[in-house]
């Protein structure tokens, strides 16, 4: 047994506890530990900004965790695999599974032809609880909502495998590897130097996952319910970057939940385990829908009358729309890499109902400023505010921002966090300063259309403009 080599092949699953394929390759010898920028990608997959931070941030934290023994390599993985395993005389390839449908078809065809070549070769599920062909109807149909999907389906399948401890002996083979990278050669951060304040807010990396965890259990998990919606605080897990990037496995934040607490009776415990199955639905509507990025659910949406106004998606990009809960969403955004899952929504939700813009451009633009960016939960989500998605908001659910803010950023400490320019403003109309009188704007030195931009749509109107567009498409 161990004069095997097996090479393993790290994706989105950059931690050491864990890991389903590098405990097997270490219980079978020596191991190759590797990671392939994969040059190949098709253009809607490409990373974002963002994530190539985040990405550059985790490699140098899994790197030094391997005692700088991670082989970094940049090309088509399938030229480079085969080439390997030929170089280095490894008898075994292994991995976790990703489930992007490019990602799926590139990997079938690289394990059929390193077997054929009497390589040994497995991949693992190291990132979801279930696997998304296992879970479906009594008939055995896809589910398309999500409460049975997850109620049923999912909970009343096998509970998924518990969290296996870092390899208790982990012996990395000593090889040359030709065409070897540093990770600063991969070209992953940014030329632009927006990201440059992302690190005050999140700690890439498996031990940053780990402390993000705790803090939540400490802190926040059993007042989920009530305070996960308030963006000014810190009543969410924060761990979805930790959880695309794999530094975190969802099985380890499942059972750390339920260990804690004992089961999911607490209220606030439920609902955020049901979030984590939001995650699987993400991926289970994406494994059965692929077009889930650029294809509409619901067909009819493919003749909704987008406007598409160049000038309104700019404002909404950069936070200068002169609606206050919006732009401070974006300026979040822009600035940490990150949204609050609520403010996402309401975003989403002015930028497709009350500006007219097809929800793609807000899935692209998202996809490049998130570090969190996933393809099967930014384009399930995108859809669902959208109306157009599987178990998706109604279309006419459309977010009243001013009433967002007001209820769940009562005091404006969100707005005023990242629009400094209301921040004199007082309550009252903090969430809609184009209703202060002209005394009260003077002395909280608001000039609107001059520090702080006039509203670029008018609400009311645009909702019914929405509405309007809904009915004739439900005509046709």
């Amino acid at each position: 047994m161990n004069n095997h080599i097996t090479i393993v092949w790290f994706k989105q699953d950059l931690r050491l506890e864990d890991n389903p394929a590098l405990n097997a390759a270490a219980q079978n010898g020596e191991v190759i530990p590797i990671f392939i920028y994969d040059t190949s990608v098709p253009n809607y997959a490409q990373l974002g900004g963002a994530s190539k931070w985040w990405l550059h941030q985790s490699l140098q934290h899994l790197n030094e965790k391997l005692d700088g023994k991670l082989i970094c390599l940049s090309g088509k993985p399938s030229l480079i695999l085969p080439q390997l395993v030929q170089d280095i005389c490894a008898t075994h390839v292994v991995w976790n599974r990703t489930y992007e449908p490019w990602q799926m078809a590139r990997d079938k065809n690289i394990k059929t032809e390193l077997k054929s070549n009497g390589i040994g070769c497995v991949s693992y599920n190291g990132s979801l609880l279930w696997e998304p062909w296992t879970i479906n109807k009594p008939n055995g149909e896809p589910y398309k909502v999500f409460t049975p999907y997850y109620r049923r389906g999912c909970l009343g399948a096998s509970a998924p495998r518990y969290p296996l401890r870092c390899p208790e002996k982990l012996i990395i083979a000593d090889v040359n590897v030709r065409d070897k990278v540093d990770i600063s050669d991969l070209n992953l951060l940014p030329t632009l130097n927006w990201y440059k304040n992302f690190g005050d807010s999140f700690v890439p990396g498996e031990v940053g996952a780990k402390e993000k965890l705790s803090d939540f259990l400490t802190q926040a998990v059993s007042q989920y319910k009530t305070q996960r919606d308030v963006p000014s605080i810190k009543g969410t897990s924060m761990l979805s970057s930790h959880l695309h990037w794999g530094e975190i496995s969802p099985n380890q934040i499942w059972y750390a939940v339920l260990d804690r607490f004992g089961g999911m009776a607490q209220e606030g415990v439920d609902v955020f385990l049901s979030e984590i199955g939001w995650r699987e639905f993400s991926y289970y509507l994406l494994f059965h829908f692929p077009e889930l990025h650029n294809k509409n659910y619901s067909e009819k949406f493919d003749r909704f009358p987008w406007l598409n106004n160049e000038a309104d998606i700019i404002a909404w990009q950069k936070g200068k729309t002169g609606i206050p809960i919006i732009d401070a969403g974006m300026r979040q955004l822009w600035q940490t890499g990150y949204m609050h899952n609520r403010v996402r929504m309401v975003v989403a939700s002015f930028l497709i109902k009350n500006l007219l813009v097809d929800w793609r451009h807000g899935e692209r633009w998202f996809w490049d400023c998130l570090c969190d960016a996933d393809l099967a939960s930014n384009s399930a989500s995108w859809q669902w505010v959208a109306g157009c998605g599987a178990d998706a908001a109604p279309y006419f659910r459309i977010f009243n921002p001013v009433l967002q803010g007001e209820k769940f950023d009562k005091d404006g400490t969100f707005v005023r966090q990242y629009c400094p320019e209301l921040a004199h403003m007082p309550d009252k109309y903090i969430h809609k300063p184009w209703e202060a009188p002209l005394d009260i704007l003077n002395v909280a030195q608001v000039s609107l259309g001059d520090n702080y931009p006039l509203p670029i749509v008018e609400l009311k109107g645009s909702r019914q403009r929405a509405l309007t567009a809904l009915k004739r498409v439900n005509e046709k």
